[in-house]
């Protein structure tokens, strides 16, 4: 799940529906993104930071980092 999504939308004050609407996907298609079942696009994650005036890594995490030492 896209946690730090899910609590810049609600700070946001949109919904689910709202967000899907702003990027120009559907409602089922955007849940499922932000439940983790589907990845964003990158130009859907440019357009989701844009909307919540945030930087995109402060949005969406890498799934796997690797530690270099």
């Amino acid at each position: 799940m896209q946690i730090k999504l899910y609590e810049l939308r609600k700070e946001a004050d949109l919904t689910q529906a709202q967000m899907a609407e702003k990027i120009g996907i559907s409602e089922t298609a955007y849940r499922s993104k932000e439940l983790g079942q589907t990845d964003f696009k990158s130009t859907e994650m440019f357009l989701i930071a844009d909307i919540l005036e945030k930087d995109i890594h402060e949005i969406f995490l890498p799934k796997k980092t690797t530690i270099r030492g």
